[in-house]
């Protein structure tokens, strides 16, 4: 019986994901500015390219056809392999997106708690399924290049989806903007522009492969409007956040005593 090259593949692809992603001076200067509190998710995109980049390159220098049994890509290898190193992939870039919503709210005197992003299970698997369905690993070592770079890019999109639709449900009004790269293709754009919510088309927060295209959040004021009246006031968290930043409480009940 072949030995189980899983465990050894693992721990090489996790050693050279770290190596690859510190030795990235742009990597480290992007995560820098998303802990300073001064990133946008302009910067966490280019973050998630970072680091998607980082662990595709682990993957092609330890995944090949002859590091694999009868040189195919089996389900219980991608399973212990491919997965948890996916899983890491989402946790970083999952946490940097979190930490630059984090200071977007407080920049915008929201008391709104950032939203996670939970990790897309149905896009690992898929990346598994197709894995396992080659016959030899080479037919398919694509997808560990460029659709892993993609993979990344998605959780910076579905964090800024996730955030804006449980602000508008909240009743706030916050924009997307998204920005084409030079020379890309009409079908981008056509999505190139900002849009208030509800008023964001699904595909805003879509890209094809190698699409380099930026997809930014912008805060609402902190006023919302009454489903009913119609009326615009002030947010209840956005008055909690106040008081709690001023120190100073502004009921109603407190000026009327002041």
């Amino acid at each position: 019986m072949p030995d189980d090259v899983a465990p050894a593949l693992l721990e090489a692809i996790r050693r050279d994901f770290a190596e690859n992603l510190g030795g990235r001076k742009r990597a480290t200067e992007l995560l820098q500015l998303i802990r300073g509190g001064s990133a946008t998710y302009v910067d966490a995109g280019a973050y998630a390219q970072e680091v998607g980049s980082a662990l595709s390159e682990a993957f092609r220098a330890n995944i090949s056809t002859a590091a694999l049994p009868e040189g195919k890509m089996y389900w219980n290898i991608s399973e212990r392999v491919v997965r948890p190193m996916l899983q890491e992939d989402h946790r970083i870039i999952a946490e940097a997106a979190k930490e630059v919503q984090q200071h977007l709210n407080e920049a915008a005197e929201l008391g709104i708690a950032p939203q996670e992003v939970p990790l897309n299970k149905n896009r690992v698997d898929g990346i598994l399924n197709r894995l396992a369905s080659a016959d030899k690993f080479d037919d398919i070592a694509w997808i560990l290049g460029e659709p892993i770079i993609n993979f990344s890019q998605s959780i910076v999109d579905d964090s800024i989806r996730r955030n804006v639709d449980f602000q508008g449900r909240s009743g706030l009004q916050p924009r997307v903007v998204r920005r084409v790269k030079a020379n890309c293709c009409e079908w981008c754009e056509n999505l190139d522009g900002s849009y208030t919510y509800p008023s964001v088309p699904d595909d805003v927060y879509r890209r094809h492969e190698r699409c380099r295209c930026t997809v930014e959040y912008m805060p609402s004021s902190g006023r919302r409007q009454d489903v009913w009246t119609k009326e615009w006031q002030e947010s209840a968290d956005v008055l909690q956040a106040r008081r709690e930043f001023t120190g100073l409480d502004t009921s109603p009940r407190q000026r009327a005593n002041g």
